[in-house]
This record gives structure tokens, C-alpha cells and sequence, in this order.
């Protein structure tokens, strides 16, 4: 039977643990699609895992949202502009259509966050995991993102959340590419 997997919470590592678990299901011979949610479609040379990601034999790979980090200025977009609603709504239809692509494991990166940030409320996830349900849990399902909401635990096969002890951001220390992007 499979399962839904969840990564959770204000510690670094959600969306490291998923693509671990999306490269071990690849290297054994599945076929996954990866969706992530409102990191910036337009910007691949951002997070350094974007020039691996399309390479990966059996992954579909779909990015969206539009760009938040500016890199040479060291500055993030926090308020939304039309656009990312806009991206929101398509990395969700991406996903619904992803849960009928024949892929044994989906990752929906980020998307436990759409609540958070406005971009989509709780009910368009459950909608999604209905959705998922109704066509007998099709693939593993990955959903990642910074925080659950009413509703979701008592759907979901497994939790992990990532919780921050200590972090360098605190002490002033910026990201660093190749570690956090």
C-alpha cells in the first residue's frame, strides 16, 4: 500500500530529506514526478539542485512559482504579487495531474506552505489528497512544507518535523549556496 509522507516544521532539512528519499526510489528504478511549489520557476540556477534535477532518468521535474530571492542583492520577496497566485494554482493542477502520471512517487515540495503564505488555503491539499484517495493512493506520496494544518495528521502515514535548536541564520550568517540553495 502506498503511503504519505510528511516533512514538517521551522528546522532545515524538508525538502533534503525528500529529495534523498526521491533519488533512493530513481537509483532502485522508479519513476517519480517532483513538484515544487513557489520557488521560483524562472530562476534554475538558483538552488543547485536544479542543474541535476531535469538530468535524472525517470523524474518529471516541475518547478513553479516566481522568483523571491534576489542572489546580488541578497534580498527576499515576502509580499505576493498576482503572479504567484497564478503559479500556485498551476503547481496544484501539476499535482492533481502528477497522481494520474503513472509515476510511483510524487514529492509536492513546499506546498504545506501555500497555507501559510496565502497563496492557497488548507482545503485546496485536502482536495488534492481526496483526489488521491479516491484514486487508491496511485504513488508514495511526498508533501513537504512548514507546517501542518487541522485536517492533515489524521490523513497523512508518517510525519517528520525538522525542529531548529540552533541555527547560523541567528548569528547573522547568510545562506550559502550549495548548502541552503
Amino acid at each position: 500500500m502506498n503511503r504519505i509522507h510528511v516533512y514538517t516544521g521551522d528546522g532545515k532539512g524538508k525538502t533534503t530529506a525528500a529529495l534523498g528519499l526521491l533519488l533512493r526510489f530513481l537509483g532502485s528504478g522508479g519513476r517519480a514526478e517532483l513538484i515544487q511549489f513557489d520557488k521560483g520557476a524562472g530562476s534554475d540556477d538558483f538552488y543547485g539542485e536544479r542543474r541535476l534535477l531535469p538530468l535524472l532518468p525517470g523524474l518529471a521535474f516541475h518547478p513553479t512559482g516566481l522568483p523571491r530571492f534576489v542572489p546580488a542583492r541578497g534580498v527576499f520577496r515576502f509580499a505576493n504579487v498576482p503572479g504567484d497566485f497564478e503559479e500556485a494554482r498551476r503547481g496544484l493542477a501539476l499535482a492533481r495531474q502528477a497522481l494520474g502520471s503513472g509515476a510511483g512517487l510524487v514529492v509536492l515540495d513546499e506546498i504545506l506552505s501555500l497555507p501559510l503564505t496565502g497563496l492557497a488555503d488548507a482545503a485546496s491539499i485536502l482536495e488534492l489528497l481526496d483526489h488521491y484517495e479516491a484514486a487508491s493512493r496511485p504513488c508514495e506520496l511526498v508533501l513537504t512544507g512548514h507546517a501542518l494544518f487541522e485536517g492533515l495528521e489524521e490523513r497523512v502515514d508518517l510525519i517528520t518535523v525538522m525542529t531548529k535548536r540552533k541555527h547560523y541564520f541567528d548569528s547573522g550568517e547568510k545562506a550559502r549556496k550549495g548548502i541552503e540553495f
